[in-house]
């Protein structure tokens, strides 16, 4: 099978590699960008863990091919704290609300959220419980993930930190 090459800029970093057309763009951030804090779970875009952000919107990178995201801004989940460490603001209200346990399903829900709460944007809190909707979690009972929705939504993330 034929190879294309592909570009695009990963958390600030530009990539680019030899991919078939076949090779998804999950795959390709976790095996040939080494970007591992994508995690694939049922590769049909149900459960959201390999969710991450391409030009500023969420999508499951399990259906997205590589090759459709030549020369674009992706960014994963390594990409979301400072370079000194400070958690971005929707890690750290999921952290202070106790909505992480296992960890596998954390990565989805946390760039599906940074996705809707980056920017000015001023998501509801029914807007942003919508959006995790189509994430799945078999840890904590999403009781922690609701809150952190809704302290999101009221702007509080950040303040009691």
């Amino acid at each position: 099978m034929s190879k294309h090459h592909i570009e695009m800029t990963i958390n600030g970093r530009r990539h680019s590699g030899d991919v078939e057309a076949r090779v998804s763009l999950s795959d390709f951030l976790r095996d040939d960008a080494g970007y591992t804090g994508v995690h694939v779970g049922c590769e049909h875009g149900v459960c959201g863990a390999c969710t991450v952000i391409v030009d500023g919107k969420a999508v499951r990178s399990c259906l997205m091919l590589a090759v459709q995201a030549e020369g674009a801004q992706v960014t994963t989940v390594e990409g979301l704290a400072a370079s000194d460490g400070t958690l971005h603001p929707v890690q750290q209200v999921l952290l202070e609300e106790h909505g992480l346990q296992c960890g596998f399903c954390t990565p989805g829900f946390v760039m599906t959220l940074a996705a809707l709460t980056d920017g000015d944007a001023k998501p509801s809190e029914q807007q942003l419980v919508s959006a995790l909707s189509g994430n799945v979690c078999r840890c904590t009972g999403y009781q922690g993930i609701r809150r952190a929705a809704k302290r999101l939504a009221c702007n509080e993330a950040g303040e009691n930190s």
